[in-house]
């Protein structure tokens, strides 16, 4: 799995993912980071909000692995109606990361996630660029039902 010979400075990732639902309600539910977001992400970690602003957001993630404990701490620059960047440092990474979205119809929204990642002297054996990528469009699959089933909740309305 080790990904030898990788100039990680100049390897950007990239993902992708359309999503059911307007712009609006997209960057909304992306950017409203909260505690309960590792159970919508089906994972276990711990998260923290540290500080929130209208135009950025700070928080910690906290996980205990078989490999031991992974923090990060992620500083996120909102650019509303329709992007975001995040820089991350931590122990096995850092990561820049942007987020744009694209509106592709009234209740459709394209969203493209472009990073840079360096790992950590705590690292360890790298998965190759191509894994990554996969796992994070794996990632996003999940993030997006739960995203499309929040926006169809939000639609319904309460019968009298």
């Amino acid at each position: 799995m080790a990904s030898a010979g990788v100039d990680w400075s100049k390897r950007e990732l990239h993902v992708w993912a359309e999503l059911r639902a307007p712009l609006r309600f997209v960057f909304d539910w992306c950017t409203d980071f909260d505690p309960s977001d590792p159970r919508r992400e089906h994972e276990d970690y711990d998260r923290r909000i540290l500080e929130r602003t209208p135009r950025r957001v700070v928080f910690e993630d906290l996980a205990d692995t078989p490999g031991g404990w992974q923090w990060s701490r992620h500083v996120v620059t909102l650019h509303p109606p329709d992007r975001w960047h995040s820089e991350s440092v931590g122990t096995h990474r850092h990561a820049s990361l942007d987020y744009v979205l694209t509106p592709l119809s009234a209740d459709r929204t394209r969203l493209d996630l472009r990073w840079h990642r360096r790992p950590t002297a705590l690292a360890g054996a790298q998965r190759s660029p191509a894994a990554i990528e996969r796992e994070s469009t794996a990632a996003w699959r999940t993030l997006a039902r739960s995203l499309e089933q929040d926006y169809r909740r939000s639609r319904t309305k309460p019968r009298r």
